[in-house]
């Protein structure tokens, strides 16, 4: 093993690459939180029917389900940083659109490119596993989740400011198109070159001949790789970049990661359901107004970016074993949404609600992990757009589902929650030596 020494990129020597895509991360969620909470109130003043707002917002997630799988693949074939251009270009393009979204007609269209190509979070998260060593992944995505998380928290409160003022919805949207802007410039601006060739070689010389010859031959290699692939794809015909993407698609499709993703889709969909109906449900159960569920939700989202920054002294704790993370972080979820569903007091709320921001945080983190561990790094764009549309799915189904529920009981979607993390558990135990044993290699590659 190394002996804990990191290799360049690594959080123990953050490089400036990984410095600017945490940067990148909170731009990212803190221009679309702003915008996000106030697009109903704007359709509906834009005359649109409840059955029309809840369309266009279906419409916005299919587009999401079907193009995450396919901009990812993309990013493998076409390099990082043109898909990625691409994907804050037209996303930034969207929300000036919708800046000046005068009728409903006009609101749905500028849906469109942002439901295609919003994907620049996944092709971020795609980039830094590139960077980085394996037993890194989780602690720099735990960070890059932190960071992201921080503009989440803070961007409905600005977005709220600008909306008591005149116009402000429009001047909401022409900001937030801004800071896409300003993303595209910060992602132009990186030292691409250096970063994959001389950069890594300059700190090498710097002291870093510690490091095993394992890890500075892999770190080249995928440098190497990604520098050729954006190269010689780049200016390939739209057909040639389509059959390619749909060969990749395949191949993951025809993997044995159906499990993971089956994990993933389970424990997407339990959060859901836990959140679905968050506030109705403590204002039926407890009598709470809907200003402390807001102010619990902020809570524990807060709670969730300090998670983020733990995620380093839990993996080595856990010896960078990421199969038992999950694991026991799955279980722990379920055990609290149960807390959740059988809470006799708002105590018991807060109580579950702290520890679950936790849970969730690294459970999200760690799935990631996992899924690129047994996939490859290789086609890490890929595998990261067919986990996202896994999610999309889950978000489409567990309204329905919390709907039905809810039906029975304010309790009904926690307690299906809690029925789907223990299928989620059953699994993940049934496949344990599969993963065992891709965590073993991992440790010895290091």
């Amino acid at each position: 093993e190394d002996g804990g020494r990191r290799a360049p990129g690594s959080p123990a020597a953050p490089g400036h690459f990984v410095r600017c895509l945490y940067a990148v991360g909170f731009l990212d969620l803190f221009g679309v939180s702003m915008v996000v909470p106030l697009m109903n109130l704007h359709i509906k003043s834009l005359g649109a029917s409840h059955t029309v707002a809840g369309i266009i917002g279906s419409l916005y997630g299919v587009m999401q389900l079907f193009s995450s799988t396919f901009v990812g693949c993309w990013s493998d074939i076409v390099g990082r940083q043109y898909s990625l251009l691409v994907c804050i270009l037209l996303s930034a393009l969207g929300y000036f659109l919708l800046g000046t979204s005068t009728t409903v007609f006009l609101f749905a269209i500028s849906r469109v490119p942002v439901g295609i190509f919003k994907h620049t979070l996944s092709i971020s998260k795609a980039l830094l596993s590139d960077l980085v060593l394996e037993r890194d992944r989780p602690l720099v995505m735990g960070r890059f989740n932190a960071a992201s998380s921080v503009g989440f928290i803070l961007g409905p409160v600005v977005g709220g400011y600008l909306a008591e003022l005149e116009g402000g919805f429009y001047q909401t949207s022409f900001i937030c198109a801004s800071i896409f802007l300003l993303n595209g410039g910060l992602v132009w601006m990186l030292p691409w070159s250096e970063e994959t060739t001389g950069n890594r070689e300059h700190h090498q010389d710097k002291g870093t001949n510690r490091f095993s010859a394992k890890a500075n031959h892999d770190l080249r290699l995928k440098s190497a790789t990604n520098g050729a692939m954006t190269n010689s794809n780049l200016f390939q015909s739209p057909w040639i970049q389509v059959a390619t993407v749909l060969k990749k698609i395949k191949e993951i499709a025809c993997s044995n990661l159906w499990d993971i993703f089956l994990v993933r889709f389970l424990m997407s969909v339990a959060i859901l359901l836990y959140y679905s109906n968050f506030t109705l449900a403590l204002e039926e159960r407890f009598g709470v107004k809907p200003l402390f569920s807001g102010y619990l939700t902020s809570y524990s989202s807060a709670l969730g970016v300090l998670a983020g920054c733990l995620l380093g002294p839990i993996t080595r704790l856990y010896q960078h074993n990421t199969y038992r993370i999950l694991l026991h972080s799955s279980t722990f979820t379920c055990m609290l949404i149960l807390l959740y569903a059988s809470a006799l007091n708002i105590w018991m709320v807060i109580l579950s609600s702290t520890f679950l921001a936790f849970s969730t945080t690294i459970g999200r983190t760690c799935i990631i992990d996992l899924e690129l561990t047994i996939g490859g790094s290789e086609a890490s764009g890929t595998l990261l757009g067919v986990g996202q549309s896994v999610t999309s799915v889950g978000r489409i189904i567990a309204p329905l589902l919390s709907g039905i529920a809810q039906e029975f009981s304010p309790c009904g979607p926690p307690s299906l929650a809690v029925g789907l993390a223990l299928v989620a558990i059953l699994i993940m135990n049934a496949n344990k030596q599969k993963y065992s044993s891709h965590g073993n290699a991992k440790l010895k590659n290091q």
